[in-house]
């Protein structure tokens, strides 16, 4: 089964951006999230989100972040990965994935929640990978 993913950059502030992640099998939604990443700052190296575009996106360990995925071939750029984490500063340029924003800690940024139990239900859909559409709302 070839699976589709879609996201759909909702709002960025100077600090991050924050959006939604559809994946698809032909029409039928399979699993939905939140997306947290950092701002627009131009496409660099761990302070910036990456361009919007598509990417091949294969599944990846690391003891660090356990089972996640690697984005292949973006621009200028190496090591993107969707992995777990809360906060704006948990990104280093990588693609946060989690079950709804939220405001968790004290620094008036939303953040989101549940994301390795989010990573660890999308990775279960997902073994093998898939096809990513990034697209700015």
């Amino acid at each position: 089964m070839k699976l589709k993913g879609v996201i759909n950059r909702i709002k960025g502030t100077e600090v991050q951006t924050l959006g939604r992640f559809y994946l698809y099998a032909g029409v039928e939604e399979l699993f939905s999230c939140v997306v947290l990443e950092l701002s627009d700052k131009q496409n660099k190296k761990n302070i910036s989100n990456i361009c919007a575009g598509e990417y091949l996106v294969e599944p990846r360990y690391s003891k660090r972040h356990g089972d996640h995925f690697i984005l292949l071939n973006v621009d200028g750029r190496s090591y993107i990965l969707i992995h777990f984490g809360n906060y704006h500063y948990n990104t280093l340029g990588c693609l946060l994935f989690g079950e709804d924003f939220a405001y968790v800690n004290e620094d008036k940024h939303l953040d989101i929640t549940n994301s390795k139990k989010t990573m660890k239900k999308l990775f279960a859909i997902a073994p093998d990978g898939f096809k990513l559409t990034i697209n700015e709302i």
